[in-house]
C-alpha cells in the first residue's frame, strides 16, 4: 500500500518539474482560392450608325422583342447650303420697264414704267389681235367679228381715248404729230398703215406669220409715214 502512495507521488513530481512540451500547430482553415482580376479587354469602337432600340411587348409572350428605332434623319444635321440670289443684267431690266413683250399665245404685256395710255392700247389691241383680217371690218362698228389694218389701229387709240372714230389709213397720214413718238409711233401710207407700241408691231399683215396681229420683229417701214399721239 505504502509502495503505491510513493509511486504515485514519483510520478506527480517528476509531471510538475518537467519542462511543458509545446503544443503541436493547429492547422489553420483552409481559405477559398481568390482569382486574380482578368486585365480589361479592349473593345471594338462603337459604329458610327449606332441607333437606340425600343422594347416593344409581345401578347402571350412573356419576352418582349427588340424593334428598331425610327430612322433618323440626318440629313437635317447638316448644315444648309447658301445659295446667291441671281442677277439680273440692267438691260433685261430696263427692257422690261421700257419695251412690250409679245407672247407666244398672241397677246403682248405691257412695260411697267408704260403710260397708261400706252396700256390701254396693248390692252384693247390684246381683244382683237387674233380675230380674222376683214375688210372693212371695224369700221361700221367698233366691235365687228374681224378688222381691216386701219380699223384694227382705229380700235386700239379709240381704247385710249386717241380717237374719236375709225379713220382710213390715208386720213391717218395726216393725223396726231409728225415723226415717230417715245411710246406709239404708226406707220401708214394710201394702201396700208399698222403701229409700233412700245416697241412691239401691231400688224395685220403679222397675223399670217403667228396668228396674231401683235409681232415682235419690226418691218420695213420705207414709203410709210411717221405719225404718233401728242405727248406719246
Amino acid at each position: 500500500m505504502r509502495r503505491g502512495a510513493v509511486a504515485l507521488l514519483a510520478l506527480a513530481a517528476a509531471g510538475c518539474g518537467a519542462d511543458p512540451q509545446p503544443e503541436p500547430p493547429r492547422p489553420e482553415p483552409p481559405h477559398a482560392a481568390v482569382a486574380p482580376s482578368p486585365e480589361p479587354a479592349d473593345l471594338p469602337p462603337l459604329p458610327d450608325d449606332l441607333e437606340p432600340k425600343v422594347v416593344e411587348p409581345v401578347a402571350g409572350g412573356g419576352a418582349a422583342v427588340a424593334a428598331p428605332a425610327p430612322a433618323r434623319d440626318r440629313t437635317k444635321l447638316r448644315p444648309a447650303k447658301r445659295t446667291r440670289p441671281r442677277a439680273v443684267s440692267s438691260s433685261t431690266g430696263s427692257r422690261a420697264l421700257s419695251r412690250a413683250t409679245a407672247l407666244p399665245n398672241g397677246v403682248a404685256l405691257p412695260p411697267l414704267e408704260a403710260p397708261e395710255e400706252v396700256k390701254q392700247i396693248i390692252e384693247a389691241g390684246n381683244a382683237i389681235a387674233r380675230t380674222p383680217y376683214k375688210w372693212g371690218g371695224g369700221h361700221g362698228k367698233w366691235l365687228d367679228s374681224g378688222y381691216d389694218c386701219s380699223g384694227s389701229v382705229s380700235f386700239a387709240l379709240a381704247a385710249a381715248g386717241l380717237i374719236s372714230g375709225p379713220e382710213s389709213s390715208g386720213q391717218l397720214m395726216s393725223w396726231g404729230q409728225p415723226g415717230p413718238g417715245k411710246w406709239v409711233t404708226i406707220y401708214t401710207h394710201s394702201g396700208h398703215v399698222f403701229m409700233v407700241v412700245a416697241g412691239i408691231r401691231f400688224d395685220t399683215s403679222g397675223a399670217a406669220e403667228t396668228g396674231s396681229r401683235w409681232q415682235p420683229a419690226m418691218r420695213s417701214t420705207a414709203g410709210f409715214v411717221a405719225r404718233h399721239p401728242a405727248g406719246l
